[in-house]
């Protein structure tokens, strides 16, 4: 025994410990059993941006299963959110299944919305947190320099000629396109951001509620110097009034009427807000205090 036991320890001298770091990254994962994680980029993105988070998630949660969802890329993005919502839907579903104590949703931009309406259009999903990043939830209304791409010709105070019409709506931008001095024309002419927010009438209101309440955890990122979602508090259901003055998520009528879980989620003390100055909207999926103070905690 002692002749084994020595040769035994020889053995694992000589093992390089980068391997012994590596057995013992896996040994944790398995013993804790991360759940999960699901990807999905935004406007005018792709996969390949995501080279940063997958790096922290694999340093800070070893062993985790992370799918990078390759759909709708680059100018593919602006197809209309529906179509874009069945499409991942299709690919993310096998993932759930397959995961039996549930998936984490890391979505980042336009992709917070197609997120917002697969959770609210999948009966049996299984997402455990929600984490929103830097995504225009509430809408969006800005000269953004993405708005002069794609629209040269228009202005945030006349887009919305273009945008509540169908032709517009063929276009994701527009499917969030809120402009708060025409409202009565968003609600009838908005095909997504409307419906999922219930501010024109649904008829699946309630069904669609209680299945984005399924989540766990709702996670919404943001920050003042974003530079692209406008107003940037769009990105935590902050949103302008008629004066364009942002009226916060717990003043918002979306919240107080509870229209899709808003509250519930509060009540249940299941509903974060983290705000961080100083990060650009490209910047946010690779920066590692974002990643630290943000999401980090929630990928167990």
């Amino acid at each position: 025994m002692k002749g084994l036991s020595a040769v035994s320890s020889r053995r694992k001298s000589g093992v390089p410990r980068l391997l012994w770091t590596l057995l013992g990254a896996c040994l944790v994962a398995t013993v804790i059993g991360y759940k999960p994680v699901v990807i999905v980029h935004g406007l005018f993105d792709s996969s390949g941006v995501f080279v940063e988070l997958l790096r922290f998630i694999n340093q800070s949660h070893p062993g985790t299963n992370v799918s990078v969802i390759d759909l709708f890329d680059h100018s593919s993005s602006l197809q209309p959110l529906w179509k874009q919502v069945e499409g991942f839907k299709e690919a993310i579903y096998p993932i759930m299944q397959n995961a039996a104590d549930g998936v984490h949703f890391i979505c980042y931009s336009q992709g917070g919305l197609i997120c917002r309406g697969i959770l609210s259009t999948l009966p049996n999903h299984n997402v455990h947190s929600f984490i929103s990043l830097s995504s225009p939830q509430a809408g969006q209304y800005g000269d953004t320099d993405y708005l002069k791409y794609l629209f040269p010709q228009f202005m945030k105070s006349n887009l919305f000629h273009f945008c509540y019409t169908g032709v517009g709506q063929r276009i994701s931008i527009c499917n969030y396109w809120k402009d708060p001095h025409h409202t009565d024309m968003y609600v009838n002419g908005s095909d997504y951001l409307a419906l999922l927010n219930s501010e024109r009438p649904n008829p699946n209101s309630t069904v669609w509620k209680k299945n984005f309440l399924r989540i766990k955890k709702l996670v919404l990122i943001g920050g003042p110097d974003d530079g692209v979602i406008t107003p940037w508090q769009s990105s935590q259901f902050g949103f302008y009034n008629d004066n364009e003055t942002v009226v916060e998520i717990k003043d918002q009528d979306l919240y107080l009427r509870d229209v899709f879980g808003l509250k519930t989620l509060n009540a249940r003390g299941d509903l974060f807000l983290c705000s961080m100055a100083g990060v650009e909207h490209v910047k946010w999926h690779s920066n590692d205090t974002v990643f630290n103070t943000c999401i980090k905690k929630w990928l167990v």
